[in-house]
């Protein structure tokens, strides 16, 4: 027996018709009854009232009603609570109207078909979502029914629990066309008509079928367009068209008149409340009319541009000579010792507790003594150079003024409290500079010079202790980032949300590190706050994950984002596990899905091939015959899950690559 067969049987050995109470001594109270029991109307009378939650083939079922008996019901009521029910009573005239029950745990509600009728309604008359609703109400005395579908959100529980009233009454149902015979009453006995379609004199522009139209409201109308009186008659077809066309009074340009019954308009006549020679500008002036305010606001842009640029010139002289008053002070700078300047003050940085990049004058005082010496990449943000400063080299990421909110929020990332670490790209400082009469924003942060792992892959091939190696590092990484450390010291929860070989740097000791935090989010479990900056910009769509293609991704849940975070780290070892020798035997680089999708793939090709097609890039046969390739494979594949819940976490992806260098390091010392 299911857990909905024993729900039903409660239900009813609890719940009985009004009738079966006729006689009975007992004081009994009116309830308001709502869902699968209830036979005659809305109400029905029984010792206590009770309002349940079960789940039925994976759908919640909200029903409500009255409980008859002695011992049955109070047992009931004291029934804790199950995954698969829920039921709360109590006693009183209609108390279960406002009652309404949080969702159980685990319990996910799935898509269904609904009758949609309404002026929301598209062509096909169905609409897809987690609840069904029928709705009534009053407007303007006339009775409006609507049928659609409710997300299982704040918004739609709110709306399936709003409690019937004279004017408005909703009542929301789960399954396949549930809504489709659901009729709509209100409780009491208003003042209202419904509504009905008469058949109208259609004349002018709008008409398509002859010299007739069905609606629910006839019109005539005038109208003056350039110069000519233009005059119309139809039908409304949507009731609140013709409550805002109806209403609205009348003008020197345009008249409506409105009236209920059959062929009602035929004889109707309108005119336009003031008579007269109507204006018939010439060309000429109506160009001038149009044309001057446009020459206006075009000069007056550019004279503010003008003084806006004359300003911002002006600041950064002073900014730049104030820096060169900072960079006089004594002991502000360490005087260079060697090649050790930069890494004493970085060293410095983190034990004065910053945890970062430089304090943020020592940062404008270290970007202007930086010499560039040649441009080693370029990007949608803009470029990167290899700089010099006091001798040693770092990499000056220099974004297009366009790109200001990319760099401020990159910045804002690197400046986080205890980010440092030996797989994160290390951040020295960044600056806002004017060079050639332009401002130029830096972002400066250690140099490797073995470039990204793209491009190393491209070109280099591993063994099984270089692909462990490369992939640990990146999973430890991105592990430091995606945990939260407490603390006065301590970090926020950050997810990467452009995770990809082009974001990632090969260090010379074989690790990685991960670059370009310009669109993470960061998460504070203490205030439960979701920062996730101002950038509209979204990540690299070959490596968006399906819950991002098809737009069901949970914006306010951090955990999303570092299931999207998952996803890419899995294609990426996919890529690395490509360039991995073994017997001798290794395939050429090529990015995910580079056999499925073109080089710059749209969010439909990759929507198709990962949402629709349900396809995962292709595994090697020859990885079968590795025990190092064979454990990559089925660790990538349980990051590519369809189900984001269900992937692993950068922990537990850390915990296993660990496990299997351990494994591969006993293989090699018992040979």
């Amino acid at each position: 027996m299911t857990a909905g067969d024993m729900f039903h049987l409660v239900l009813i050995a609890l719940v009985l018709p009004c009738s079966s109470l006729e006689g009975n001594s007992v004081k009994h109270s009116e309830c308001l009854c709502d869902g699968s029991t209830c036979s005659d109307g809305d109400r029905c009378f029984g010792q206590q009232c009770f309002t349940s939650l079960s789940i039925l083939n994976g759908t919640s079922v909200l029903q409500k009603g009255c409980i008859v008996g002695n011992e049955e019901g109070p047992l009931s009521c004291g029934s804790p609570p199950t995954p698969e029910l829920m039921i709360e009573c109590c006693s009183g005239d209609l108390c279960n109207m406002n009652i309404s029950l949080k969702s159980l745990p685990f319990v996910t509600c799935i898509d269904q078909e609904c009758v949609c009728e309404g002026g929301m309604c598209e062509r096909d008359r169905r609409c897809t979502g987690q609840q069904c609703f029928s709705s009534l109400k009053v407007i303007d005395g006339v009775a409006v029914q609507q049928k659609g579908c409710l997300r299982d959100d704040k918004e739609g529980r709110a709306t399936c629990a709003m409690p019937p009233s004279s004017v408005h009454v909703v009542k929301c149902c789960q399954g396949h066309l549930c809504n489709m015979n659901v009729t709509v009453q209100a409780p009491g006995r208003g003042d209202f008509h419904k509504i009905q379609h008469h058949q109208c004199v259609c004349e002018g522009s709008s008409c398509v079928t002859g010299n007739r139209c069905m609606g629910h409201q006839c019109f005539s109308s005038l109208t003056v367009n350039a110069g000519s009186l233009v005059y119309q008659k139809g039908c409304f077809k949507v009731y609140e068209q013709s409550t805002l066309t109806c209403k609205t009074p009348p003008s020197r340009d345009q008249i409506v008149e409105c009236c209920h019954g059959h062929l009602c308009n035929m004889n109707s006549t309108v005119e336009l409340p003031v008579k007269g020679i109507l204006p018939n500008y010439s060309v000429t002036t109506l160009a001038v009319v149009i044309v001057a305010p446009i020459i206006v606001i075009i000069i007056i842009s550019a004279i503010a541009i003008l003084v806006f640029r004359r300003i911002h010139h002006n600041q950064m002289e002073r900014l730049t000579s104030r820096d060169a008053e900072y960079g006089t002070i004594d002991g502000l700078i360490a005087s260079n010792v060697g090649e050790s300047t930069l890494a004493d003050l970085l060293d410095h940085s983190c034990t004065s507790g910053s945890g970062s990049g430089l304090p943020f004058l020592v940062q404008r005082t270290v970007a202007r003594q930086i010499t560039l010496n040649e441009c080693v990449g370029k990007g949608r943000y803009g470029e990167v150079w290899r700089g010099q400063w006091q001798g040693e080299s770092v990499a000056v990421k220099i974004f297009s003024s366009r790109d200001e909110k990319s760099w401020f929020r990159e910045t804002e990332i690197y400046n986080t409290v205890l980010l440092r670490h030996e797989n994160i790209l290390g951040f020295i400082a960044s600056d806002m500079t004017s060079r050639n009469s332009s401002t130029q924003l830096w972002l400066i942060t250690h140099y490797h010079e073995m470039g990204s792992l793209y491009d190393y892959l491209q070109l280099s091939t591993l063994d099984a202790s270089g692909c462990l190696r490369m992939a640990l590092s990146i999973a430890s990484g991105l592990a430091h980032l995606h945990v939260e450390i407490f603390g006065t010291q301590g970090k926020p929860a950050i997810a990467h949300r452009d995770l990809k070989s082009k974001n990632i740097l090969v260090k010379k000791n074989g690790q990685c590190c991960i670059a370009d935090l310009g669109l993470a989010v960061m998460h504070f479990q203490d205030t439960n706050e979701l920062d996730v900056g101002n950038n509209p910009k979204v990540g690299t769509k070959r490596y968006m994950a399906p819950e991002v293609l098809d737009d069901s991704i949970q914006m306010d849940c951090f955990e999303s984002y570092k299931r999207v975070d998952i996803w890419a780290l899995g294609l990426v070892l996919w890529e690395i596990a490509r360039r991995t020798v073994s017997n001798g035997i290794v395939e050429d680089y090529k990015p995910p899905f580079h056999d499925v999708v073109p080089s710059d793939p749209s969010f439909e090709d990759m929507k198709k091939v990962v949402c629709v097609d349900q396809q995962r890039p292709n595994i090697p046969n020859r990885w079968f015959s590795d025990p190092t390739l064979t454990s990559m494979a089925k660790l990538m594949k349980e990051c590519w899950y369809q189900n984001p819940s269900a992937r692993l976490t950068a922990l537990r992806i850390k915990k296993t690559l660990t496990k299997i260098d351990s494994s591969l390091d006993k293989i090699k010392t018992d040979i």
